[in-house]
């Protein structure tokens, strides 16, 4: 049991050096800050949607945003696409689980929002549809993925994090969350 504990953290730490060792990822992740902060500056929110432990990742964020991170500041513009529950479940019944996030958009997204969406396969086709729904609107997509998957050309940027293992995807997608709130209470 130890011997597998040490091998996961191992792992996910592996996973990490190689982000922080991909320049381009960094000077991507700090465009991303800078172009959510930027939105928010301009009075505009942040929408953010997954699927499973993504969908708890998207509610986190938000709380982070609205709350607080790390210190005292104005409550911001950060809506999970995921928590409304009467939204899901109409939406989905009425014209299918592949638009549960896109219709929420189309109804609440704005020229000059910005869309995250996270997938560790970057094929959520809920996720596709909100991406392709935000082009539609003006909307800067930011998608946060795993290995490949569709999402990397669909969204206006990616952020995909070189592991096959979900659970070490996730590990890094909550690390992204929190420096990018981070960096948007950085001045």
């Amino acid at each position: 049991m130890i011997e597998q504990i040490k091998s996961h953290i191992a792992e996910s730490i592996h996973t990490k050096q190689a982000l922080l060792d991909d320049p381009d990822f960094m000077q991507s992740l700090a465009a991303v800050a800078k172009t959510c902060r930027d939105a928010l500056d301009s009075g505009h929110k942040i929408l953010i949607a997954g699927n499973g432990g993504s969908a708890a990742d998207a509610q986190h964020m938000a709380a982070e945003l609205v709350g607080r991170f790390e210190k005292e500041r104005a409550s911001l513009p950060g809506i999970a696409l995921t928590t409304d529950t009467s939204a899901l479940t109409a939406i989905a019944n009425d014209y299918g689980y592949e638009h549960v996030f896109s219709r929420q958009l189309q109804g609440l997204g704005q020229a000059g929002d910005i869309f995250i969406g996270i997938s560790t396969s970057g094929n959520s086709a809920n996720i596709i549809k909100a991406v392709e729904m935000a082009k539609s609107k003006a909307i800067k997509s930011i998608a946060l993925t795993g290995i490949g998957g569709q999402l990397e050309a669909l969204a206006d940027v990616t952020l995909s994090i070189p592991s096959p293992r979900t659970a070490i995807v996730q590990e890094s997608h909550i690390m992204i969350a929190h420096l990018l709130c981070h960096l948007i209470d950085s001045e």
